[in-house]
């Protein structure tokens, strides 16, 4: 498995959950897990990703989500498993 965690935050509009998931689903990028909570209508969401079988690699990823969210105006960003564990231990 190959694990990336995908992390959106910004102002909440319509269509942040179906941009992210269609491109995440035209690349063949399976969602293992997922949670969105909208506080004062600010959107924040995480996902736990399977990379598996992309056809892309991760920093074409990387890159495509950084520019999605620019233009449905949220920040996503795309972290490998291990560099994000690594970053969170104590």
């Amino acid at each position: 498995m190959n694990k990336v965690i995908i992390t959106v935050v910004g102002k909440d509009t319509v269509g942040i959950i179906a941009g992210v998931c269609t491109y995440l689903a035209n690349n063949k990028i399976n969602i293992l897990d997922i949670s969105q909570t909208i506080v004062s209508g600010y959107f924040n969401m995480m996902m736990i990703t399977d990379m598996e079988k992309s056809t892309v690699n991760f920093t074409k990823v990387s890159e495509d989500l950084d520019s999605l969210g620019d233009s449905i105006g949220v920040k996503i960003k795309a972290q490998k498993e291990e560099i994000f564990e690594s970053m969170h231990r104590l």
